[in-house]
């Protein structure tokens, strides 16, 4: 089968390597139908993160269709056309029954990755994987891009409004304009935020969070940033942030736009942290958030409310490649020439 690799900082490319088997009782093998690019997979390849030369791609979410589970299986069979989420949810220990599956303490809390193939073997599947009704033939482009979303970001951006306890009426800022921030404007909007400040230096982007639910918009970066949603408050602060990009930048502008007893929602995965949280502690300031419980939201309601075209989360797509386009996919992302490079497997 075909596979995305990691050749080098810089370089993807398509290799010819051995199809998935099943291994273990809790085994599923996915023939992947779209896979994409996240805007986590850029820091190794822009050379940020160490990784492996000539290593599997960290490619990890994906729609596509089940084609063997291991003995143990008994929610999904060969031929059901499911989410791949990119967390690994037992659905029965403390984590997963308070919401939590992306911190799930059976599986601890592992990644699946390798999803920018033409197929993936699943570990520990039995809860995870979420059923669509019917086929992928079934459904529009658009509405599989949604759908593809729903492995990750829109359920990244859920999970920050979630953890950031955003409530009708309240005023919510977003920091980040990639496909996850969008996502989280989306979710603020849906849980009944009256106003969305997002925080974007993009035209396309800026484009797309308007459309998305965003009040305002906020090019600015730190104090200039922090002075203009100050002053679209009145000096008030926010009563919720959500921080979807995990710089040490995005996280002090998060933490300094809030009002005090203000909850910062995390979802931007950290990177070199040197924030001095002490001088927030007379703000009442509190921080919550991780990886997204993809599963949960999934099932609970994020899959019916695109079914029923209530969001359509799948415009953070703006190219579309094939699998041997896979270099170039990760190009027009790291050149923020796309949102999200789509990837149509088959």
């Amino acid at each position: 089968m075909k596979s995305a690799v990691f050749v080098k900082p810089g370089q993807m490319m398509v290799k010819e390597v051995a199809q998935p088997k099943i291994q273990e009782v809790d085994d599923v093998v996915i023939k992947v139908i779209r896979a994409c690019v996240c805007g986590s997979d850029l820091w190794k390849y822009r050379g940020l993160d160490a990784k492996e030369t000539n290593s599997d791609n960290t490619g990890h979410e994906a729609l596509g269709v089940v084609t063997a589970t291991g003995q143990n299986i008994s929610t999904v069979q060969p031929g059901d056309f499911v989410i791949v989420p990119f967390t690994d949810g037992c659905g029965h220990c403390a984590a997963c029954l308070a919401g939590f599956d992306g911190s799930c303490s059976v599986n601890k809390g592992r990644l699946h990755t390798g999803t920018q193939a033409e197929y993936v073997l699943m570990k520990h599947c039995e809860w995870s994987l979420i059923k669509i009704p019917g086929k992928p033939a079934d459904y529009s482009d658009g509405m599989l891009n949604s759908l593809l979303t729903l492995a990750d970001v829109m359920a990244t951006g859920y999970h920050a409004a979630r953890v950031a306890e955003v409530q009708r009426g309240d005023s919510v800022v977003v920091v980040g304009d990639g496909a996850v921030g969008l996502c989280g404007v989306l979710a603020a909007k849906i849980r009944g935020a009256k106003q969305i400040i997002a925080l974007s230096r993009h035209e396309d982007r800026q484009k797309l969070a308007l459309e998305f639910g965003a009040t305002d918009i906020v090019a600015e970066r730190g104090e200039e940033a922090v002075q203009k949603v100050m002053s679209l408050t009145h000096n008030a602060g926010m009563d919720a942030v959500l921080e979807c990009v995990g710089t040490d930048l995005a996280v002090q502008t998060a933490l300094q736009v809030g009002r005090p007893g203000a909850i910062v929602g995390r979802v931007g995965l950290p990177h070199e942290p040197q924030t001095d949280l002490s001088q927030y502690f007379y703000k009442n300031i509190r921080i919550a958030g991780g990886p997204a419980s993809v599963t949960t939201y999934d099932k609970q309601f994020l899959l019916q409310a695109v079914l029923d075209g209530n969001i359509r989360p799948g415009k953070v797509f703006t190219k579309q490649f094939n699998l041997d386009q896979i270099d170039q996919a990760y190009q027009a992302m790291d050149q923020r020439q796309a949102i999200k490079s789509l990837v149509v497997i088959d």
